[in-house]
């Protein structure tokens, strides 16, 4: 048992590793760098940044890892294995950690707290990304360029544009993508699941940005401005968008043709032209598009949900566009 915090286990070695999250000892120390940790298992993947191996591979789709912990979660994606399941709702996960963090939801914890000010988050991780914001650290490296990152998500997101690889896909529509956390998104495309719901109406939403961005109708607060011309958005990354209507910068570049774009989804739309793909799939009737908005819609002859809503009449729609057509009927 530790004296600590009453932790109990079996185990001696559990014991030892666990007295370490109050010592803060880090016994094993990379020779290559400043790394350090209180586990073995944690130097081992460490050392594979050095030396890049990844030996072991995934016999589904050649995904390979040097990390076996992972390369198990990854196999859940061709299983669809989600065997932590929330016992107040019906979500269900492949990775522990991700159940802890939907937990918090339901109680409201958010235990780790930055010391700077005031922040507070349910997530370990999110905490360690945000203390990047105070201390300026950026300790994700890229070894091609000169890209570095507070996050190693964003790390592992960015090497991919060098690698060209793609190991996580979907096993309805072949979709591929070099982020888990966008496979799960690309998912719900299929299930149907919005998980981020509006307390304040009917909304709801796939991804959390979009909760985000809906809330901000109902407070009005726009907090990001552009100091060219006044243009206020609750949008960060809308603001980062117009910002280039006034440097006439299009960073999002095709690699097959000259075409550019200031939006990235410009140029995701643009590259289905070359690919021919489409991988937005309806699961009613097979409907395919390369547009996620596109599906969205069509999605709606199904289900005759008509979100937007005429806030002077009765009149709703399954089209925003439709709606402002139908503004024009009010306009003196």
């Amino acid at each position: 048992m530790c004296g600590e915090c009453g932790y109990r286990t079996a185990n001696m070695s559990s014991l030892t590793r666990h007295m370490r999250t109050h010592t803060g000892v880090k016994p094993y120390k990379c020779d290559q760098c400043d790394y350090s940790t209180a586990r073995k298992s944690h130097l081992n993947r460490h050392i594979a940044k050095h030396t890049g191996e990844k030996p072991l591979m995934c016999g589904e789709c050649g995904y390979r890892t040097a990390d076996r912990s992972v390369l198990t979660v990854h196999m859940k994606t061709h299983i669809g294995e989600k065997p932590y399941k929330c016992d107040q709702c019906n979500y269900s996960t492949a990775q522990k950690g991700n159940l802890d963090r939907h937990m918090a939801k339901h109680t409201g914890e958010k235990p780790f707290m930055c010391g700077e000010c005031g922040y507070r988050t349910a997530d370990r991780s999110a905490l360690k990304s945000h203390m990047g914001k105070h201390t300026g650290v950026k300790p994700y490296k890229c070894d091609h360029c000169d890209y570095s990152t507070a996050q190693k998500s964003h790390l592992d997101r960015h090497l991919a544009k060098h690698t060209g690889e793609k190991p996580f896909m979907c096993g309805e529509c072949g979709y591929r993508t070099a982020d888990r956390s966008y496979l799960t998104v690309h998912m719900r495309t299929h299930t149907g699941v919005k998980p981020y719901k509006c307390d304040q109406c009917e909304y709801s939403a796939e991804r959390k940005i979009y909760l985000d961005r809906h809330l901000a109708k109902h407070t009005g607060e726009k907090p990001f401005m552009c100091g060219e011309c006044g243009y206020r958005t609750a949008d960060k990354r809308a603001l980062t968008v117009h910002m280039r209507k006034h440097t006439g910068a299009k960073t999002c570049k095709c690699d097959r043709c000259d075409y550019s774009a200031a939006r990235k989804n410009d140029l995701d739309l643009h590259m289905a032209k070359h690919t021919g793909e489409k991988p937005f799939m309806c699961g009613e009737c097979g409907y395919r598009t390369a547009r996620k908005s596109d599906l969205s819609r069509h999605t709606r002859t199904h289900t005759g949900d008509k979100p937007y809503k005429c806030d002077q009449c009765d009149y709703s729609v399954t089209d925003k566009r439709c709606l402002k057509k139908h503004m024009v009927t009010h306009a003196p």
